[in-house]
């Protein structure tokens, strides 16, 4: 019991982990659904250290388009998987960032700034506009769900969400 209660006590006195939120904004527009995310400060130490050991790191959003069902599953409308991905060039000292949507590249660009990487691989995702809301419902409920993880998947330093993915939805309601 006193091992237990020992045990219970270093547990809470730990220091809180990296913000883990993701933070998701739907927005209907112009016969599209943009898609706002954001991710909380997940750059640990062993990510940085991997990072600038050359090896290329990306976070992997993977984004659901649902409708509530009154049943037990919820209907998919449409997927879409975001991917920003980073690689250190140790004899240049930069950075080179790509963004790819559903596996085309959207963007590649170089950078030196640190604080570049962590905005484009993080926050830096502004009404994305991942699907058509042709096959909507007037007055309808809908949700946005992100899903968000690093890879590569099989190496335990890299993962700064202690081996889980992260998610976070949002509800709208579909007015044309």
């Amino acid at each position: 019991m006193i091992r237990l209660s020992v045990a219970v006590l270093c547990l809470l006195t730990l220091p809180a982990p990296a913000d883990q939120t993701l933070r998701v904004a739907p927005l209907t527009r112009d016969g599209q659904v943009l898609v706002s995310f954001q991710l909380g400060d997940v750059f640990t130490d062993e990510l940085k250290a991997a990072l600038h050991s050359g090896l290329t790191i990306s976070f992997v959003y993977k984004i659901d388009l649902k409708r509530s069902a009154a049943g037990w599953l919820d209907r998919t409308i449409a997927s879409a998987a975001v991917t920003a991905s980073v690689r250190y060039d140790n004899l240049t000292r930069r950075y080179t960032v790509t963004r790819a949507v559903d596996g085309r590249t959207e963007s590649v660009r170089p950078t030196d700034r640190e604080e570049d990487v962590r905005g484009w691989l993080t926050t830096d995702f502004e009404r994305l506009p991942l699907f058509r809301n042709a096959k909507l419902e007037p007055n309808s409920e809908y949700y946005v769900r992100v899903r968000a993880h690093t890879t590569p998947r099989n190496a335990t330093f890299l993962w700064p969400w202690d081996g889980h993915d992260v998610s976070a939805l949002a509800k709208f309601t579909f007015i044309r």
